[in-house]
């Protein structure tokens, strides 16, 4: 893994696009209800994503020479896991109340249950919600900091095209014989 500024905007736009694909396979709220085992199949793929959002910061952070854009990158990676804990944490609460629901599936023609039941569903939806808005938050600010990162390299680039460093001389032609010097004691006067 190296940590130019090419690299890491694509790490960041990866990572953005991994949040993107989670984002889509949650279930709409007011569909059916969500099935358990693909919420629990995506709260473990956040597990893996939260994850890899530590190690581009560990990477980087360890990294014997730091480049100039590497602490935007460090943070930008870092920023991202609040928001991705918090869709973590949401789809915990589905997983829970889909559990919930599951236990009392025999209870819901009972008054008191169907009431619990009811809550439990709004408790989804809204949980549903939050993931959603997490998630956009975090792909929405990797997606930032790799538009930010790449526009980086290319100002780089630029600078480094208009430097005032002098370019290597061009090679003599091969066709063109150097003039011969002038032997010391020579001297040359003019008028």
């Amino acid at each position: 893994m190296n940590n130019t500024p090419v690299a890491d905007a694509r790490a960041l736009h990866a990572t953005a696009s991994a949040f993107d694909a989670q984002r889509s396979k949650l279930p709409a709220p007011g569909d059916r209800s969500p099935d358990t085992v693909a919420v629990a199949r995506q709260i473990s793929q956040l597990g893996t994503l939260i994850s890899t959002l530590g190690d581009q910061v560990l990477f980087r952070a360890n990294a014997e020479t730091q480049a100039p854009h590497s602490a935007k990158v460090i943070t930008s990676f870092a920023a991202a896991v609040g928001p991705a804990s918090q869709a973590e944490s949401a789809l915990g609460s589905v997983a829970n109340q889909l559990s919930f629901l599951d236990q009392t599936e025999h209870l819901r023609d009972q008054p008191d249950a169907r009431g619990a039941r009811e809550v439990a569903t709004l408790v989804i939806g809204n949980a549903l919600g939050m993931a959603d808005k997490a998630l956009c938050d975090a792909a929405d600010s990797l997606h930032a900091a790799s538009a930010t990162v790449s526009s980086t390299s290319v100002r780089l680039q630029a600078a480094r095209s208009r430097s005032t460093t002098a370019a290597p001389s061009p090679a003599p032609s091969p066709s063109a014989a150097p003039a011969a010097a002038a032997p010391p004691d020579w001297i040359t006067r003019s008028r």
